[in-house]
């Protein structure tokens, strides 16, 4: 028995040891000066990934840490709210000995605009709303349709009829100018055609056989109906003149 209260004794003196060592080492690493996250230290804060990402934003989610330990920093804490900046798709933080944090950001990409009457905003493959960067010139096309009070979900429904249009459109949408997913059986485009903008009626598929069939016919149909400015093209083969 007394051989089992040694290794019992020798097994807390242990543990209480390696606490005590652990308890140093993490009050060494809180104190140490060497450890101080300092806005003077030029490169304490180093962001990879960032293109539209506004940095203010990105400085705001760490501005309490300065100036103190860089292991006193709540990494996953960071990473969450650097996840709630609007333009940032995913985040990682990390430390960089001795007293450093390395941020990676991936940021979302936009695929289309969206007029608001607040304004214009740009929309992600995900539904997400973004505000346009300054001085960034994006070539999308206009996402009608869309309400200000709808859910991600909606508008991500809205995206989804878009991606798969230009999809099926291939190099053909280069000409649309807008897409309307108001009624997503019933999608209409505006497109360029011979330096006129026209509206198409397409229905919910087939759209480069349609869109195509009218490119061929236009020309017929200019001569005949030179005002006219918006067309159906829902029955495959069909080209309708709307007033």
């Amino acid at each position: 028995n007394w051989r089992r209260w040694v290794v019992v004794v020798a097994l807390g003196l242990a543990g209480v040891s390696i606490a005590v060592a652990g308890f140093k080492v993490r009050q060494y690493a809180l104190t140490d000066p060497q450890f101080v996250f300092s806005s003077n230290q030029p490169g304490a804060l180093t962001i990879q990934g960032q293109d539209y990402t506004p940095e203010t934003k990105v400085l705001r989610v760490f501005i309490w840490d300065f100036d103190h330990s860089v292991f006193s920093i709540p990494l996953e804490e960071r990473r969450r709210r650097l996840l709630a900046i609007d333009w940032v798709e995913e985040a990682s933080v990390s430390r960089i000995w001795p007293d450093r944090l390395l941020v990676r950001i991936r940021e979302r990409k936009p695929v289309a605009f969206v007029l608001f009457r607040s304004g214009v905003l740009l929309i992600d493959a995900h539904g997400v709303l973004l505000d346009p960067p300054p001085r960034a010139h994006f070539a999308f096309p206009v996402l009608s349709g869309v309400r200000q009070d709808e859910t991600e979900e909606q508008r991500r429904e809205h995206v989804r009829a878009l991606l798969r249009l230009q999809q099926d459109m291939g190099y053909m949408a280069k000409d649309v100018s807008e897409v309307n997913t108001a009624d997503p059986e019933n999608i209409r485009i505006v497109a360029q055609v011979e330096n006129r903008a026209v509206e198409l009626m397409m229905g919910n598929g087939n759209f480069a056989q349609r869109y195509q069939n009218f490119l061929a016919h236009y020309p017929e149909i200019g001569k005949r109906s030179p005002n006219v400015r918006s067309f159906d093209l829902r029955l495959d083969g069909q080209v309708t003149a709307r007033n």
